[in-house]
């Protein structure tokens, strides 16, 4: 096991990650940009060191600085957390050429599922279910392409391959629009990501966004951990999750669970990961993998009671999986709201000083923040502040607690989306279940 860990990361995802470092025996070593000084995670640490200025690209994204951190602390491996370089592969390649561990899948694992072509072709291969598209990269030829959409049928999306977050992708509703939308798409592409390459998919009218998470140890061993439904987004950004998905089928559900597991085993893939997909008229489209932990994990942590984070570190340290996928039984439901230092209605981030920070408390509830009372939100970093994540052994009772919860939160001195969230877990028709992703956008008549 690894004796001391640098987190490369800031926020509730490092404070998360300290945590279980500290029931595991592992010393911590926190990096922070100059405004992050008093991060909470980095006054927890056992050892701290400042890697640049507040701008992410001189701070959390200088790999040089990251790995002189490791260097003068004595760290042995490095926990990535969400955003920043957790999928990306050249990080991963330096940190391993370092002599350092990169906790995490392996380089070419981490580049083999970040382009959405290779990663398709992955999946199709070992029988996770696809959406029909292009089965490639578009060619040059207009008159080609333009038979790929007749073969899929209209409407279509144009997607990057080194897309991602919502960018690079474009839906086309007629064949006539679609040779503009390609080289519009493409010119786009190469400014955003260096990467021109796109690729045509079908684009589904009305899904659900369900995910997989699984678990592997690079040693031929993966594991399922249920499914989660993050539905709820504004421009691509889920709002609330919740765990497990709400009306999908048993045999259904068993399939597209069995298929990722295979999938992992068969690319070799270490730690813990998430399969993304749109769901439609009880069919499931692979569309991307998330090759780190994700920012909804605790939902899933909830309802199968599996610290994530922890056996992401023992894999990483070439441990076995711990568990088999007999050991996996969901209990009950969970639901996690994602609170912002942002306007409720315009959505205009809101940094500034927390006067006062209240945390709910009671039977299955659990908040996962980094703030404390006194605490400035800086500008310089995404406007997440808290997690709110309610457990119950019904959904209807999970939400119940989360509207409870909820009305206890309190975060003074800033704006804050409680509002919003106050509002999505009164929704008649959310409280259904099943909404689509489309279905928040509408009610916010964006």
């Amino acid at each position: 096991m690894f004796d001391k860990i640098l987190i490369a990361n800031r926020g509730e995802i490092a404070l998360r990650i300290l945590r279980a470092c500290k029931e595991m025996g592992i010393a911590t070593v926190a990096v922070h940009s100059l405004v992050d000084r008093n991060l909470k995670h980095v006054r927890l640490a056992d050892e701290s060191v400042c890697i640049g200025p507040n701008p992410s690209p001189q701070s959390y994204l200088n790999v040089p600085a990251l790995i002189a951190a490791m260097e003068i602390t004595d760290a042995v491996a490095v926990h990535p957390g969400y955003g920043f370089l957790a999928e990306n592969a050249d990080f991963a390649e330096q940190v391993q050429k370092s002599g350092f561990t990169f906790i995490g899948p392996d380089p070419d694992v981490i580049r083999l599922m970040g382009d959405k072509v290779s990663a398709i072709a992955a999946m199709k291969k070992a029988g996770v279910p696809t959406v029909p598209g292009s089965d490639g990269p578009l060619p040059d030829n207009s008159e080609r392409c333009m038979e790929i959409g007749r073969s899929i049928g209209y409407p279509v999306i144009i997607k990057a391959a080194a897309g991602g977050g919502g960018r690079g992708m474009r839906v086309v509703e007629k064949e006539e629009e679609l040779v503009n939308a390609i080289a519009v798409t493409k010119s786009e592409a190469q400014a955003a990501f260096g990467d021109g390459t796109v690729y045509m998919e079908k684009f589904l009218q009305n899904p659900r966004h369900v995910e997989i998470q699984v678990m592997a140890d690079g040693q031929g061993n993966a594991i399922h951990l249920g499914d989660r439904d993050c539905s709820l987004q504004r421009r691509h950004q889920k709002v609330l999750e919740e765990a497990p998905a709400p009306g999908i089928p048993d045999e259904v559900r068993r399939q597209v669970h069995e298929s990722c597991v295979q999938a992992c085993i068969d690319i070799g893939y270490r730690g813990a990961g998430t399969f993304e997909f749109l769901y439609e008229n009880e069919r499931f489209y692979f569309i991307e993998m998330n090759t780190r932990i994700q920012v909804e994990h605790p939902v899933t942590e909830m309802v199968t009671g599996v610290d994530l984070i922890k056996e992401q570190i023992r894999v990483c340290a070439g441990e076995k999986l711990s568990l088999k996928q007999e050991d996996i039984v969901i209990k009950g439901h969970s639901f996690e709201c994602r609170i912002n230092a942002e306007d409720p209605q315009t959505f205009f981030p809101s940094p500034g000083k927390v006067n006062n920070f209240h945390m709910p408390g009671g039977l299955g509830v659990r908040v996962d923040s980094h703030l404390y009372s006194g605490y400035s939100v800086p500008p310089n970093y995404d406007s997440m502040i808290a997690k709110l994540i309610t457990h119950a052994e019904d959904r209807e009772t999970a939400l119940a607690r989360m509207r409870v919860a909820l009305s206890e939160l309190v975060v003074d001195g800033i704006k804050t989306n409680i509002p919003l969230q106050e509002e999505l877990v009164r929704d008649e028709n959310f409280a259904k279940g099943g909404v689509n992703i489309h279905y928040l956008e509408k009610k916010l008549g964006l």
